[in-house]
């Protein structure tokens, strides 16, 4: 992950949007919401099997999104100093502890109004 962060800060500093970008994270934070939108309209009113017909016939575009949402994840990352590789370990660790495999295969989900586990403190 930091090499693909010192990547998209090679991108930016080849066309002089280094400083740009750094004025700019509410578009990014917004951009991030327009793609996951665009990816939920392709299937938000379908049954689960429907919903993998879907995504199976707009495999490309769901590529797309999911390319688009790591670029954007990754430049905020670099843009604020934040090691990517190193927030993303902190955040398995915390998952593990939230979602404890021998309670979580009971409930099966992580929705505690819905009768699941979320362990969140």
């Amino acid at each position: 992950m930091k090499e693909a962060q010192k990547q998209i800060k090679a991108f930016d500093k080849e066309r002089m949007w280094d400083e740009l970008s750094s004025k700019r994270l509410k578009d990014f934070l917004l951009n991030m919401c327009e793609e996951v939108g665009e990816a939920w309209t392709l299937i938000k009113w379908l049954s689960y099997e429907e919903q993998k017909e879907v995504i199976e016939k707009h495999k490309d575009e769901f590529k797309d999104f999911v390319g688009d949402q790591l670029f954007l994840i990754l430049k905020i990352a670099y843009l604020l100093d934040i090691d990517a590789d190193e927030a993303f370990k902190e955040t398995l660790k915390e998952y593990e502890k939230r979602f404890p495999v021998e309670e979580v295969l009971k409930k099966k989900h992580g929705n505690p109004f819905a009768g699941g586990v979320d362990n969140k403190q």
